[in-house]
């Protein structure tokens, strides 16, 4: 019975590692900011060269602020390293900062 659970919470770790597709830090460039509802889109950078493009533009993705504040700091056009965790499919930002 104790190596039924032990097994059962080593495959619940792993999904939910797996599940947090932006846990690492990422690069981009704010292109939109909805103060109202408290949402961000980033265009992701392209680290490295393998697999870039020319222009090195990533894909854009859109997120919902942790918190409201991380918004006041940052606007269109600034470049940002920032974190996310996916929350059933929505983006949720954890971590802003402008470069």
């Amino acid at each position: 019975m104790g190596t039924t659970k032990f097994i059962l919470a080593g495959a619940a770790a792993i999904s939910m590692l797996a599940s947090s597709a932006f846990a690492d830090d990422m690069t981009g460039m704010v292109t939109r900011i909805d103060r109202l509802n408290n949402t961000i889109s980033i265009q992701q950078t392209q680290k490295g060269t393998v697999g870039g493009s020319a222009g090195g533009a990533g894909t854009l993705q859109q997120f919902k602020a942790k918190d409201a504040a991380m918004l006041e700091a940052v606007h269109a056009g600034d470049r940002v390293t920032y974190s996310a965790t996916d929350n059933n499919g929505t983006g949720t930002l954890t971590k802003l900062q402008k470069q």
